[in-house]
């Protein structure tokens, strides 16, 4: 019994893992057809053009778009981890009081879709003069992406246990001191992971980029992909390899930090 189980499940990722890469090695294929063509399907091309990479990295002026990116990412990512990481431990394991409220307020937060706020936001940021600067896209980032930040690293501190800060007290440690001498050590699994999602999130966002600026070297690179996408919509090879240079950052961003993502998933409390 327990055997069929193990190739139950084996079976069940396999096939997971195949729905999941198929729409990338389509992308692939497509990216490897002649400029102008019409692939169908996953069809491997008789004569591979892999210049179509570089004429994207090229035509889509990549340096400027990644040094952009990266500047929308150290604008959003360090300020969303440092406030979200002090709400958490506020909330979670200080339980201020009215943190019950605070919390199902961020709760609410997380139910509301970008889509049904991007036009009052779009009015917003006009009001400010932001609009068609890397700021309209930084400053709506780090609210949007509160709700979520607050509740990861909540979770963590909720999960801490109340005797370390006692003991600390009791050596007379400030607030501050218990919480950047211990408990932010603690919580590094529960920080890098969620750095790496907000990154990630941040370096694809398409959506704020696309509406809130129209300059696409202001953008990130997903957005500019828009622009990139208007002038060779009839490319399809050429807009797929464009497509595959702005996901690559991502992927290598998962798979050199997948061991502190999934050690933020499996962390409990402490024990000893």
């Amino acid at each position: 019994m327990q055997r069929r189980e193990v190739v139950t499940g084996s079976v069940v990722l396999v096939v997971l893992m195949l729905v999941t890469l198929l729409p990338f090695i389509s992308l692939f294929t497509t990216a490897l057809h002649p400029s102008g063509s019409v692939p169908l399907g996953i069809d491997w091309p008789a004569n591979p053009q892999w210049g179509n990479f570089a004429r994207a990295f090229q035509v889509a002026d990549m340096p400027v778009l990644l040094f952009s990116s990266t500047l929308i990412v150290v604008g959003v990512v360090p300020v969303s981890v440092t406030i979200s990481t002090m709400a958490g431990f506020a909330i979670g394991h200080l339980r201020i009081p009215g943190a019950r409220v605070l919390f199902l307020l961020f709760l609410l937060g997380l139910t509301l879709p970008l889509e049904g706020i991007i036009t009052p936001l779009y009015y917003l940021v006009r009001s400010f003069g932001l609009i068609n600067s890397r700021l309209a896209i930084i400053l709506p980032l780090i609210g949007l992406y509160m709700p979520f930040s607050v509740y990861w690293m909540r979770a963590h501190f909720v999960n801490m246990p109340s005797e370390l800060s006692e003991a600390a007290r009791v050596d007379g440690a400030s607030t501050w001191d218990l919480f950047w001498r211990i408990h932010v050590p603690l919580a590094r699994p529960a920080i890098a992971s969620l750095t790496i999602l907000l990154s990630v999130w941040t370096w694809n966002q398409f959506l704020l980029a696309l509406v809130l600026v129209q300059d696409p070297t202001q953008r990130t690179m997903a957005g500019a992909l828009g622009a990139f996408q208007g002038h060779y919509a009839t490319d399809i090879p050429l807009l797929s390899a464009g497509a595959l240079l702005i996901l690559l950052p991502s992927l290598l961003v998962f798979l050199v930090f997948q061991r502190q993502f999934v050690a933020a998933l499996l962390q409990g409390s402490v024990k000893g």
